[in-house]
């Protein structure tokens, strides 16, 4: 097998492609994947074809489709006209399950700095991800926040936002399991159950009786989304981190203009493409501080990371989310021992 490449075939089917070693020419180089991160999110929504045929969904799962888009390497090939990347080099990229990628020294990739580990370098894009949106919720010094969903997505908005100043940072997930990694990370003061009786009580009991400034739904549920608007106080701001895959059916005027309530969404192309002075953080930015962070240890990773699997393991993978996904919290892909 030259280079294997996972492809979905169509929904609930995965299968590696034996796809040719791709060709170093002028202005590109050559990576060798590390680890790759599963974003268990929208991989297994575009993997089960588990949305409304009229959707923005259906229209990006167009089968086969590959899947993937936290891709760590080793530069391996260096072509003529590339300055600045070395062989040996570390680098990470929005590129999909593969052994080996191609890039052109003048897409979007970033080289991985001493002090800071593979596994961190892997899952950077679930943390730009997650960096963006609390950017976009503005969260303050002080402010209450409460975050729906606490996997991989939503414990890193709950790291940003403590570093924001958020103070509580309340959990919520109906997984234990869930709940266990975001309290055992230190990435929230609280984990709530949202299925408990008194979940609404509970949740004025850590605000001192106001609700939460602001609430990130990153679960992608319909029913955790009408949760979320119950616990957000008048004004406050409901963060759209997940991407939903169900219809939801919203009352505007009881839910958002009778609480004057601010409804931002937060996906990954709501990154401004170039710096500027009303808005410099591009994904690279941000990326260079999520860097900056791991190295002076100010987020654990590996407290996060449950989930390791070889790549030749891949295709059942998915299988294995299904069954299981309420256990998981980051899980990588290894590949190491690849072969060529």
């Amino acid at each position: 097998m030259g280079n294997p490449t996972l492809i979905c075939t169509s929904p609930g089917q995965a299968i590696f492609s034996d796809e040719p070693n791709p060709v170093v020419e002028k202005g590109t180089f050559l990576v060798r994947g590390i680890y790759s991160a599963i974003s268990t999110g929208t991989e297994m929504t575009l993997y089960w074809g588990d949305f409304p045929p009229d959707s923005v969904w259906a229209r990006l799962a167009r089968y086969p489709i590959r899947l993937g888009y936290s891709h760590l390497g080793e530069v391996v090939e260096v072509g003529e006209g590339v300055e600045n990347v070395a062989v040996g080099d570390r680098i990470v990229g929005w590129k999909y399950h593969s052994l080996f990628h191609l890039y052109r020294w003048d897409e979007e990739w970033a080289r991985v700095p001493e002090g800071v580990s593979d596994e961190a370098a892997a899952v950077f894009a679930l943390a730009v991800i997650s960096l963006n949106g609390v950017r976009r919720a503005k969260v303050q010094l002080g402010e209450k926040v409460i975050v729906f969903g606490l996997g991989p997505i939503g414990l890193f908005a709950c790291h940003f936002c403590r570093m924001a100043g958020g103070r509580p940072v309340i959990g919520v997930d109906i997984l234990s399991e869930r709940r266990a990694y975001a309290v055992q990370s230190g990435a929230v003061d609280v984990a709530l159950d949202p299925t408990q009786a008194d979940f609404a009580e509970q949740v004025k009991g850590w605000t001192k009786g106001r609700l939460a400034d602001v609430v990130f739904e990153a679960s992608g549920h319909a029913r955790a989304l009408l949760e979320a608007v119950q616990v957000v106080r008048r004004q406050g701001r409901l963060i759209l981190l997940s991407s939903p895959r169900q219809r939801v059916e919203f009352d505007f005027h009881d839910w958002c203009n009778w609480n004057s309530l601010s409804i931002i969404g937060a996906h990954t192309s709501s990154h401004p493409p170039n710096e500027n002075p009303d808005d410099p953080w591009t994904r690279q930015r941000n990326l260079e501080l999520y860097f900056d962070l791991i190295g002076r240890g100010e987020i654990m990773v590996d407290k996060m990371i449950t989930h390791r699997f070889p790549w030749t393991q891949l295709p059942d993978v998915y299988t294995f989310l299904n069954q299981n996904r309420g256990k998981t919290g980051i899980v990588l892909i290894d590949w190491r021992d690849g072969i060529v």
